[in-house]
């Protein structure tokens, strides 16, 4: 499933948005779960929808969980 991949969210910010990277590579400034959801897909995790983003065990969130998007 998705979780083959490492995939990390930094934390956010200082415009709320959060780095994501796939395996080794950085893949775009997300500003919601479904910014997540689309770099996933895009790096190949068809089946990643924004309700599995906020869910997963296999993401790494640093800095905040799922529904954190202020730096503050």
């Amino acid at each position: 499933m998705a979780g083959d991949a490492s995939v990390v969210v930094y934390a956010p910010a200082a415009d709320g948005g959060r780095r994501v990277r796939v395996a080794e590579g950085f893949v775009g400034m997300a500003y919601t779960l479904v910014d997540v959801a689309e770099f996933l897909q895009r790096a190949g995790m068809d089946d990643v929808e924004a309700c599995d983003v906020r869910t997963a065990n296999w993401i790494e969130w640093r800095g905040g969980g799922p529904g954190v998007w202020d730096h503050r």
